[in-house]
């Protein structure tokens, strides 16, 4: 099961987006959601995108909602009572690996089952952050010199992000570019599929500020897809060796 996630971390806010598909079988293609938002709009808000194994990353969302929701939550068990988003990375990390060991020791396969996620928000006086979490529980972060975060099948998408994203990026050509990414991506690799979804995090508002979820068959995406090999095409014949 594959899937393509991405996340920009800018000046003006963060731009995420990610597809459903989870089987890309010739009989069997599933869809389930893999981008999930937890907020007090205005005090905190954080998102994360999940890729690989289904029961891993389910099981995983699963704990830090109970975790969330425990009348004993402290800050150091729940994400929306962590003092800071390192924390939160710390507290998602440390969830999903225990849960990849769990499920690792029921299958008793030779290869277990595995996943990344990406987490990114902020908190009211705080900064904006984002994290690559890895399978083991340690993490990365985006910086100024990399301000985008993959996970998943992320090759196809790469290039266009590399070329146009830099923390100067306005929120409106970030969403262009992820949108892109994404396009790109499923162009070349039948196992990510729509529909997709996209969320927009505007600097110190502490929420999330848009959720769009685009359909196979959206106009306006069809419409930019089209442009964008229009605009390859024409670029390619104009290039003179």
């Amino acid at each position: 099961m594959m899937t393509y996630c991405v996340g920009l971390l800018l000046n003006e806010g963060m731009v995420l987006l990610s597809d459903t598909r989870t089987n890309a079988g010739l009989d069997n293609i599933a869809t389930y959601r893999k981008m999930f938002h937890f907020e007090e709009p205005g005090e905190r808000v954080i998102t994360i995108l999940t890729a690989g194994s289904l029961s891993v990353t389910q099981t995983t969302i699963a704990r830090l909602r109970e975790a969330i929701e425990d009348p004993e939550a402290t800050s150091e068990t729940s994400i929306l009572s962590a003092p800071t988003m390192l924390k939160v990375a710390d507290i998602v990390g440390n969830t999903l690996a225990n849960v990849r060991r769990e499920i690792d020791e029921k299958l008793s396969m030779s290869q277990g089952a595995s996943a990344t996620m990406i987490v990114a928000g902020q908190r009211r006086g705080g900064t904006m952050r984002m994290f690559l979490i890895y399978p083991e529980g340690n993490f990365i972060e985006a910086t100024e010199d990399t301000p985008f975060l993959q996970i998943g099948e992320h090759k196809y998408g790469k290039p266009i992000l590399d070329r146009v994203v830099k923390p100067t990026t306005s929120l409106a050509d970030a969403q262009k570019a992820v949108l892109l990414s994404m396009d790109s991506t499923l162009r070349s690799n039948l196992s990510v599929g729509m529909p997709l979804d996209m969320a927009l995090i505007r600097k110190d508002e502490c929420r999330v500020g848009l959720l769009r979820r685009i359909e196979a068959g959206d106009e306006a995406f069809r419409a930019m897809s089209e442009a964008w090999s229009k605009a390859l095409r024409d670029g390619f014949t104009q290039i003179v060796l």
